[in-house]
């Protein structure tokens, strides 16, 4: 396998031996908006306000070269890392699944569900959202690319690639714009009109955690789009089929054929319970990572004003006080897919994400140089910060 180490972006390219399917072009869309050239953008967010035209596009050109390193230095140890983290992540599942198999005793319940947990955030996190960025793209594997990769998550692939990669990292925390502010859920800054829905803020938060990747699922359909008459019947359609196709799937795989086969050793009811807690682990980890990453306090949301007419520095700016970062342990860092990086992926998205650490006390400095605010602390911090922000938001706005 022929591993490219130099400079050139390949990550909308199909690798050899991909499916037709993969090399469509509805596999890889082009992410929406256009970056300007020079200037500045109609207002600059409140935190950003200080800088000039001038030290915006240099910042920008320092974490353009940061990016252009990093991109330079991959190779056979980056190659290396991800095939080891496929290994680790097959080898527990089939080790959990195995152990769920004579789960009718309480020790191997309890391994079995542990194992496969382990797995799930694994693929979820370090794996399938990775992968799906496109940062694994540049090897040129077939087996290890954003377009036939299929995540263990309900929501299709694709799908969540565009509502994800190309409208979420576009227009990150820009109110009407970016609907992952809150999933059309939840109301997660004050600029978002306040109705009386929103005072189960903390109700919903609270359920969507242990099913989360069905609430994913559902946002990824875009029914507001389709409501709003800017999604088609046929567009909605096709993505109900293919959501359909997903869950059938899964099912399968972790309602049918596990507990099925659990049967042969009076298991069955037993190994059901354990996939069923492996992803309601899964899930409320996952939600739990990403909405520390968005929402703590210290992360700023912006006006559709403040990215109108921005360039490549303003939107590296946007991103880094648009997110916050977690801190930790190796492994901490390893079970949320270095999304405890949060700042750095936004900033670089698709560079592999074993670099993340490597990356991060650069742009702290940079952040510090430029007198930007850099958010970060441990995950029981942003945790209570986030649960903080909906509790209040689910509250009517003081009136002036």
């Amino acid at each position: 396998m022929t591993i490219v180490s130099d400079k050139q972006d390949l990550s909308e390219e199909a690798p050899q031996g991909a499916t037709d399917a993969a090399k469509a072009p509805a596999a890889v869309k082009t992410r929406p908006g256009a970056l300007a050239e020079t200037g500045s953008p109609t207002l600059r967010p409140p935190a950003a306000a200080h800088l000039s035209d001038e030290q915006v596009a240099e910042l920008g050109r320092e974490l353009d070269a940061i990016k252009d390193d990093i991109l330079a230095k991959r190779g056979a140890s980056d190659a290396a890392y991800i095939r080891r983290m496929i290994k680790i992540q097959r080898g527990l599942e089939i080790s959990g699944r195995a152990a769920l198999l004579v789960s009718k005793n309480k020790a191997a319940w309890v391994t079995g569900t542990t194992l496969l947990s382990l797995a799930k955030i694994l693929e979820n996190m370090e794996l399938g959202h990775n992968i799906l960025h496109g940062q694994w793209d540049w090897m040129r594997d077939p087996d290890i690319h954003s377009t036939t990769w299929e995540w263990d998550f309900v929501t299709p692939a694709r799908a969540w690639q565009h509502t994800h990669n190309d409208l979420h990292h576009r227009w990150t925390n820009v109110i009407g714009k970016d609907n992952d502010v809150g999933y059309n859920l939840l109301r997660m800054d004050p600029q978002q009109e306040w109705k009386p829905f929103n005072l189960g803020n903390p109700v919903y938060n609270a359920l969507l955690a242990p099913v989360f990747e069905w609430g994913i699922a559902i946002y990824d359909l875009e029914l507001q789009d389709y409501k709003e008459g800017k999604k088609s019947k046929e567009a909605l359609t096709k993505d109900l089929k293919a959501l359909g196709r997903k869950a059938l799937k899964q099912f399968t795989k972790d309602y049918a054929a596990t507990p099925a086969v659990a049967m042969l050793t009076g298991s069955g009811k037993q190994a059901l319970y354990g996939t069923l807690t492996a992803n309601a682990v899964r899930n409320v980890w996952a939600h739990a990572v990403i909405f520390c990453g968005h929402f703590p306090d210290g992360t700023d949301t912006f006006t559709e004003e403040m990215v109108e007419g921005e360039t490549r520095g303003d939107w590296y700016v946007r991103q880094m006080i648009g997110s916050a970062n977690i801190s930790g342990s190796k492994f901490m860092h390893l079970m949320t897919g270095n999304l405890s990086h949060q700042i750095e992926h936004h900033l670089f998205p698709d560079i592999p994400s074993n670099r993340y650490g490597e990356v991060a006390p650069k742009v702290r400095e940079i952040c510090k140089r430029y007198g930007l605010p850099y958010t970060t602390g441990p995950i029981w911090k942003q945790v209570g910060s986030t649960w903080a922000k909906v509790f209040k938001l689910a509250l009517p706005p003081k009136k002036a």
